[in-house]
C-alpha cells in the first residue's frame, strides 16, 4: 500500500474511491446514505473512505474474508436449461468441502429506527477557483419506513415516484428545474435497493441565499400534490409506461437471466422472498383495480403524506463548493506519509524497499500456464464459425428505403426514422443535443410540452431523437444521421408514426425559458462528466483531433461543447431570436423524404400491418431539404493537451490514426486489444500502477488506436508505459492455450447478447456503415485464426501511437504542473470548473 519513495500511497481500491471523493454528485450520495443510516451498515462506506483505506491491516482483511466470504453466507441462482441434476451435483462437490459457519447471523443488517426528527447535514467539496457563487447543492432525504415494504405498497411507491420525477414534465421535477433556483436535478428519487427505502429529490447550481428556497419549494410542491392529486393523463401515462416496461422485460445489453437474479436478490439478501419481486402481474393488476375503483388521488395522496411530509426521518444535506479542499487533502495525506517515514528505522525503511520490489516483480510477472490451465474454459470448436445473422428485408415505401427485421417481440413494434444529417451547417452542429432536447421537451401549436409527453406515455412505450455519427472505413467524410427512435404495442403503430411526426414537424421552438433550462442541465451534466467520466471527455478529445467524425462527436458531448454551453447561457439571454431560428434551421437541414431511411423489428404480420402507417408518415415529409447541403471538414490541432479539474486522480490518454501508417485492418486486432488491456495494460497500469482501470480501444471504422487509464494516480509513468506496449507485442511469448482464451474472449464481444430491438438497431447500423456479410464473415475467421505472429506484427502497427501519438489527461493541477516540469511545455492547459 506504501510505496517505497514514500511519495504516496499505491492502491487500486484507494485511488477508485479517490476518484470517487473527488465528484460532488457522489459525495453528495454518501453523505446523504451515511446521514440516514448512522446505526447500520450502510452508515460506512462501502467502498472505503480514502482516509481510512491506508489503516486496514492485511490480517483484519484476511479475517474479514475468511469469515464472510463463504458459502454458508451466498446466495446460489441458476439461470438456463441445463441438467438440474447435474448443477447440483457440481455444487454440491464444490460445498462438501466446506462447514457451516455463522457468517449469515452476524453479518445481518439491522433495521434503522426513525429519526425523532429532522437533521442537517453539512459538507464541502472540491471545487475549481472559478465563479463559486451558484456552485452550493442541498438535497432532501427520506428514509421512508423502518421495515421492509409490502410488494404492492413498494409498486404504489414506484408508480408514485415516476408520476414526480420520472419525465420531465412530472411536476415535481418540472417545478424544481422551472423556478430558476438551480441548475439540475440532484436525488434520485425512490431507491429501494437496501433493507429500507428511501426517497431523495434536491437541486445542484444553487446560490448559497436560495438554499431555504428549494427546500421550502419541495416541501410546497408536495403538499400540493397531496392536496389535489395527479392529472388523470399523467396517471395513465405513467400507468402506461411502467406497464409497458414491466412486460417488456427490456434489458438492454444485459443478459436477462442476470438481470432476474439481481431483482430477487434485492429482497433474498434480507432473507425475504427471493420470487415476490419477479411477480409484478398481480400486484399491478390489484393497483389499477384500486385506481379505478378509489380514485388515484385516495392512492397517491396517503403515501405522500405518510412517508414524506409526516415523515420525521428527513436529513437535508447542503453541499458546499472549497476550492481549497483537493488541495487540502493532498497535504493531509502528504503529512501523514512524513509523519510514518519519520517514526521508521534505517532497517525499516529498506525491509519497505525490499517488500515493495517483490511485490511489483510479483505483479508485473504473468500468471504460469499451469496456473491458467486450471481456469475452465470453451475450445474453438465449440465456437460458431459464422456470425449471429439477424434477418434483414430491404424494400421501399414512396420510394425511401425499409429495413425490415422479422424477429419475436412479444407484438412490441420497434423503430427508426434516419435522416441525413449532413447538411446542417457546421457551426450549428453544437446546438444538435439542444435541438434533440427540445423536440421532446418543447410543445405544438396545440399541445403543451406536458400535454405531449403524457401522450407520448399513454400511446407509446417511449420515443428518442438522438445524433449518430461516425467514421467509415475507407472514407473521408463522416457519416451523420438524425435518428428518431420509438416503440408501441403493434397496435398502436398508427399512434407512434403519428406522434414521431408531431415531434419533427409541429414542436415550436419559443419557449425561451425552458431552452434556458435545458442549457444548464447540460452544462451542469458535462461538469459531472468531466469529474466522473474524463477518460471518455480525453477519448472524444483525442478523436476530435484525428479525423472529422472524431470532432463532430466532440462538438456535440465533449470539452467543446461544455465551453459552446457556458458561451450560450449568455447568448440565450441576448439574443433568443437567433437561437431559434438555428433550432429551426437545424430542422430543415434534415427533415425530408429524400435520403430518409425507415428500420423496423418485429413479427412478420405486425411489419406488414404497419407498412400503411408508415407510408402515411413519409407522405407528410417534405420531398427535399430546404437548405444547400453543406460539407464538414474541421480537426482540433494537434497538441498534447490537459484538461485540468478540481481532483486526486487522473485519466490518462495517447492515440494515433494507425490507418494513416498503412495497416490494413484485419481480425486478428479485436483480439490483440483485448489481450493488451487484460494484460499489460491490467498488470503496469492497474495492478502495479494502482489506476482503478487500464485499456485500449480500436475505432475500426476511423484507424484510431487508443490507450487511456481511468482513476489514475500517474501520469507521465502511464505514458511510459503505454509507448511500452508495442515491445511487449514484440516480445510476446504465447501458449496456444493462452492464444484460444483470447480468442474465444473476443468471439464472447462480437457475439454479445442482444434483445431482439438491439440486433434490429445493429443490423441499422451495419447497413449506414456499409458493413456487409461478407466482410462481417471474414473478420471473424481472421479472428478465428490469429497468430502470435500477428501480435508481434500489429506491434510494428502501434509503434505510430507511441512516435506519433496525441496525448490528453483529464487531470489534477499539481499532476499536469509537475508534468511540464519534468517535461517542458509537454502539455497545453486548459482549465475545466
Amino acid at each position: 500500500m506504501l510505496s517505497s519513495s514514500f511519495d504516496k500511497y499505491k492502491g487500486v481500491v484507494f485511488n477508485e474511491m479517490k476518484g470517487v471523493y473527488s465528484q460532488p454528485d457522489n459525495i453528495l450520495g454518501r453523505a446523504s446514505q451515511q446521514a440516514l443510516f448512522p446505526d447500520n451498515t450502510y452508515g460506512v462506506d462501502s467502498g472505503g473512505d480514502p482516509k481510512v483505506i491506508p489503516k486496514l491491516t492485511f490480517e483484519e482483511f484476511k479475517e474479514f474474508h475468511r469469515k464472510f466470504y463463504h458459502p454458508s453466507n451466498a446466495r446460489i441462482w441458476f439461470y438456463g436449461d441445463d441438467d438440474p441434476k447435474e448443477r447440483l451435483r457440481i455444487l454440491s462437490e464444490y460445498l462438501d468441502m466446506f462447514e457451516a459457519s455463522p457468517a449469515p447471523l452476524e453479518s445481518k443488517v439491522a433495521n434503522q429506527k426513525l429519526f425523532d426528527g429532522p437533521l442537517r447535514v453539512v459538507e464541502k467539496y472540491p471545487a475549481g477557483e472559478g465563479d463559486l457563487k451558484k456552485k452550493n447543492m442541498v438535497c432532501l432525504n427520506w428514509l421512508l419506513s423502518d421495515n421492509p415494504l409490502d410488494l404492492e405498497t413498494e409498486l404504489a411507491i414506484g408508480f408514485l415516484d415516476h408520476l414526480l420525477l420520472g419525465t420531465p414534465a412530472s411536476p415535481l421535477r418540472k417545478t424544481l428545474l422551472e423556478s430558476g433556483l438551480g441548475e439540475a436535478i440532484v436525488g434520485g428519487g425512490v431507491e429501494d435497493e437496501l433493507l429500507q427505502p428511501q426517497f431523495s429529490i434536491g437541486l445542484k447550481g444553487v446560490a448559497k441565499e436560495d438554499i431555504n428556497k428549494v427546500e421550502e419549494l419541495v416541501m410546497t410542491t408536495l403538499k400540493k400534490l397531496a392536496e389535489e392529486g395527479f392529472h388523470p393523463d399523467t396517471v395513465e401515462a405513467s400507468m402506461n409506461t411502467i406497464e409497458f416496461s414491466l412486460r417488456e422485460n427490456n434489458t438492454g445489453s444485459f443478459p436477462r437471466g442476470l438481470s432476474l437474479m439481481l431483482r430477487s436478490i434485492g429482497k433474498w439478501i434480507y432473507d425475504l422472498d427471493p420470487f415476490e419481486p419477479l411477480k409484478y402481474e398481480k400486484p399491478l393488476n390489484d393497483l389499477k383495480a384500486r385506481i379505478t375503483k378509489e380514485g388515484s388521488k385516495a392512492v397517491f395522496s396517503p403515501l405522500i403524506e405518510k412517508f414524506i411530509l409526516n415523515n420525521p426521518h428527513l436529513v437535508t444535506v447542503e453541499m458546499q463548493p472549497d476550492p481549497e479542499k483537493a488541495s487540502a487533502d493532498e497535504a493531509e495525506e502528504k503529512a501523514i506519509l512524513e509523519k510514518v517515514k519519520a517514526s521508521m528505522t534505517v532497517e525499516d525503511l529498506s525491509e519497505l524497499a525490499r517488500a515493495t520490489e517483490e511485490l511489483r516483480l510479483k505483479q508485473e510477472t504473468p500468471d504460469p500456464p499451469e496456473a491458467l490451465k486450471c481456469v475452465p474454459s470453451l475450445s474453438l470448436d465449440d465456437i460458431p464459425k459464422t456470425p449471429t445473422q439477424v434477418p434483414l428485408e430491404v424494400g421501399e415505401i414512396n420510394g425511401v428505403k425499409i429495413l425490415k427485421h422479422d424477429l419475436f417481440t412479444n407484438d412490441v413494434l420497434y423503430t427508426e426514422a434516419v435522416f441525413n444529417m449532413s447538411s446542417v451547417k457546421q457551426e450549428l452542429l453544437p446546438l444538435v443535443p439542444l435541438f434533440c432536447q427540445s423536440l421532446m421537451e418543447m410543445g405544438t401549436k396545440d399541445l403543451d410540452f406536458v400535454q405531449l409527453n403524457q401522450l407520448i406515455g399513454r400511446k407509446t412505450g417511449g420515443i428518442s431523437v438522438f445524433p449518430f455519427t461516425s467514421a467509415v472505413r475507407g472514407k473521408n467524410e463522416p457519416c451523420g444521421h438524425m435518428i428518431v427512435r420509438g416503440k408501441a404495442m403493434a397496435g398502436r403503430a398508427d399512434d407512434l408514426f403519428n406522434l414521431m411526426n408531431t415531434l419533427l414537424q409541429e414542436v415550436q421552438f419559443t419557449d425561451q425559458q425552458r431552452f434556458k433550462q435545458f442549457v444548464s442541465q447540460s452544462k451542469a451534466r458535462m461538469e459531472n462528466r468531466i469529474r466522473g467520466s474524463g477518460h471518455g471527455v480525453a477519448a472524444a478529445r483525442m478523436d476530435s483531433k484525428l479525423n472529422t467524425a472524431g470532432w463532430v462527436s466532440e462538438q456535440m458531448g465533449g470539452f467543446s461543447y461544455l465551453e459552446y454551453l457556458r458561451s450560450l447561457e449568455e447568448k440565450v439571454d441576448q439574443d433568443w431570436d437567433s437561437i431559434s431560428s438555428s433550432l429551426d434551421e437545424i430542422r430543415k437541414s434534415f427533415l425530408s423524404r429524400q435520403g430518409c431511411l425507415i428500420n423496423m423489428t418485429a413479427d412478420g404480420k405486425n411489419l406488414t400491418n404497419s407498412e400503411k402507417f408508415v407510408s402515411k408518415f413519409l407522405d407528410s415529409l417534405p420531398n427535399e431539404s430546404s437548405v444547400a447541403s453543406t460539407v464538414w471538414n474541421a480537426k482540433l490541432s494537434l497538441e498534447n493537451e490537459a484538461i485540468v479539474v478540481p481532483t486526486q486522480v487522473n485519466y490518462v490518454g495517447k492515440a494515433a490514426d494507425i490507418y494513416s501508417t498503412g495497416y490494413e485492418l484485419k481480425g486478428s486486432a479485436y483480439v490483440i486489444s483485448k489481450h493488451i488491456s487484460n494484460t499489460w495494460l491490467w498488470d503496469r497500469v492497474r495492478v502495479s500502477g494502482g489506476a482503478y482501470g487500464g485499456f485500449c480501444d480500436f475505432d475500426t471504422h476511423s484507424g484510431v488506436f487508443t490507450f487511456l487509464s481511468y482513476r489514475d494516480p500517474n501520469l507521465l509513468k502511464t505514458l511510459d508505459v503505454y509507448d511500452g506496449t508495442s515491445e511487449f507485442l514484440r516480445q510476446l511469448e504465447m501458449d496456444d492455450d493462452t492464444l484460444t482464451k483470447a480468442i474465444i474472449g473476443t468471439i464472447g464481444d462480437v457475439d454479445s447478447y442482444q434483445l431482439p430491438d438491439a440486433k434490429g438497431y445493429s443490423s441499422l447500423l451495419r447497413y449506414l456503415l456499409g458493413i456487409t456479410e461478407e466482410e462481417r464473415q471474414k473478420r471473424r475467421e481472421e479472428i478465428l485464426s490469429t497468430s502470435v505472429k500477428d501480435f508481434k506484427e500489429f506491434g510494428d502497427a502501434i509503434d505510430a501511437v507511441k512516435d506519433k501519438g496525441v496525448v490528453v489527461a483529464v487531470a489534477s493541477p499539481d499532476d499536469v504542473e509537475a508534468a511540464n516540469k519534468e517535461r517542458p511545455n509537454f502539455f497545453q492547459v486548459k482549465r475545466a470548473l
